[in-house]
């Protein structure tokens, strides 16, 4: 079990990483003197890099028949040029290394999820037991973060970021790879799977309730410091955000039923366009952090809901693949419309248009995984065929 202990210890630091990156970035930039606009600019544009990355690390992943020693390369590069990044303060020298951590940093993701579904299987234990670690992780360094920024200055980010992922690559040198099927990858077995009308269908839902979910994700800390928030309050969003998910990922062994997962989305979405919707009438930054409590019912629940639905359905020899254009989606294709346009929005209509916008959004996700569930979710997971 030592492999597990390392492997929820790599998930914390890993996670951790993300919560400087994710959501911490518009607010460095925003820090920096940049526009919404801006801020929405680099953020889009690094979802364009990581549609580019995320499927090009998948592919050689699968290719190679490793997860571990990729990572391990991911891990250095990102350490490097989140440096730079951080300890810039040109917009041009801001756009540049931005586009370069897109490119290294958000294909760790997927292959990070990959490797904990796959050893958690091997070793007969929950998905949601190692996955946990990885919100205790992007809490607690959200929370950190904020503090460290408003006493530290906002360049500080630069020697933590890069300690942090120096830490990570260290750590994974004791992973095991993850366990490889013995089917080889063939180009049939990738169409059959891009071309299957059940995937479709489920791809197109992520998207809709993944692109309000990322334009929150962006935008959330710019709208705190506009209500007269502070970076510290910024942080606590994030770390009640975080922490709220915890109990969800270590109990997903009682409530992740296979068979149930478009049931399952359709309910976090629901609870997504809740959220959204309340925002859009609060004007007191602290109610507003204090709201992202509601994140244990949204993203935890439909994430995990998700990659369980993805390998139900997708061939086995390209499940790193399947979990990348899951991942691709919620935070590549998703990513550069929640930026662009809720940059454009949000500098244009304001804050609370944009979340009310976003609040519509979810709503039709919600409606659309019902009919999915009403098309596929009468089926046990027996029935599905992913070939």
């Amino acid at each position: 079990m030592k492999s597990i202990r390392l492997l929820r210890s790599f998930n914390f630091l890993y996670f951790a990483l993300l919560a400087m990156f994710i959501p911490f970035l518009p607010v460095f930039l925003d820090k920096q003197g940049l526009t919404p606009a801006q801020i929405g600019f680099i953020i889009g544009s690094g979802g364009i890099i990581t549609i580019i990355a995320q499927p090009l690390w998948g592919m050689i992943s699968d290719r190679t028949r490793t997860v571990r020693k990729v990572l391990m390369l991911l891990l250095l590069c990102s350490s490097a040029l989140g440096y730079m990044l951080f300890a810039s303060d040109s917009y041009i020298e801001l756009i540049i290394f931005a586009m370069l951590v897109y490119f290294f940093l958000m294909p760790i993701d997927p292959l990070t999820e990959s490797l904990n579904f796959r050893l958690s299987e091997s070793a007969g234990i929950s998905y949601g037991s190692i996955r946990t670690y990885g919100a205790l992780g992007y809490g607690v360094m959200a929370l950190c973060s904020g503090y460290i920024m408003s006493y530290l200055g906002a360049n500080s980010l630069a020697y933590l970021f890069t300690g942090v992922a120096l830490v990570s690559f260290i750590v994974i040198l004791g992973i095991p790879d993850a366990p490889v099927t013995g089917k080889p990858v063939t180009v049939k077995s990738l169409k059959n799977f891009l071309s299957n009308k059940e995937t479709l269908l489920f791809l197109i839902l992520v998207f809709i309730c993944s692109v309000p979910a990322r334009m929150n994700d962006t935008f959330l800390g710019v709208y705190i410091l506009e209500l007269g928030g502070s970076t510290e309050l910024v942080g606590q969003a994030w770390f009640i955000a975080a922490i709220s998910e915890i109990a969800v990922f270590a109990l997903s062994f009682w409530w992740l039923r296979k068979g149930k997962e478009l049931i399952i989305i359709s309910i976090a979405a629901a609870f997504y366009f809740l959220r959204f919707f309340i925002s859009v009438w609060i004007t007191d930054p602290h109610l507003l952090a204090y709201l992202q409590v509601l994140q244990l019912l949204t993203f935890p629940i439909f994430y995990s809901a998700a990659i369980q639905y993805l390998y139900r359905i997708v061939p086995e020899e390209w499940r790193a693949t399947g979990q990348t254009v899951l991942a691709l989606l919620f935070f590549g294709v998703s990513g550069i419309i929640a930026s662009y346009a809720g940059g454009a929005i949000y500098q244009t209509l304001g804050a609370q248009a944009l979340f009310l916008i976003i609040s519509v959004m979810s709503f039709i996700g919600m409606l659309f995984g019902l009919v999915l569930t009403r098309k596929y979710g009468s089926r046990s997971h027996e029935e599905v065929d992913p070939g």
